[in-house]
């Protein structure tokens, strides 16, 4: 699929489409932010290129995670999150169920 671009600085690709498994491409310039969100989507987040700063919302409070080149992490479905690219990114994406927004 093409490439989306999101806001300045952040582009999306898909990358492939399953019946219950998305992958996606994101593309970030250093310091663009993805303000908090939360989505009833399990996500998987793998680093290509880069290095970005995961901030998740849990119930003993913030947790901060810096991802670097071949690091991932997951995020569970429902959980408030954000990220802030610390330099130019690349973050592969696994999305389930599939994110009907996307498409």
């Amino acid at each position: 699929m093409a490439k989306v671009v999101l806001a300045d600085g952040v582009e999306r690709e898909t990358l492939a489409i399953g019946e219950n498994l998305m992958i996606v491409r994101f593309t970030f310039r250093k310091d663009t932010e993805v303000p908090w969100h939360t989505h009833l989507h399990e996500q998987s987040s793998y680093i290509v290129q880069g290095r970005l700063k995961l901030l998740l919302q849990r119930d003993q409070g913030e947790q901060e995670i810096i991802l670097t080149q071949g690091m991932s992490a997951i995020i569970p479905p429902n959980v408030q999150h954000k990220a802030i690219a610390m330099e130019d990114t690349v973050d592969v994406n696994a999305f389930t169920p599939i994110r009907e927004d996307y498409l």
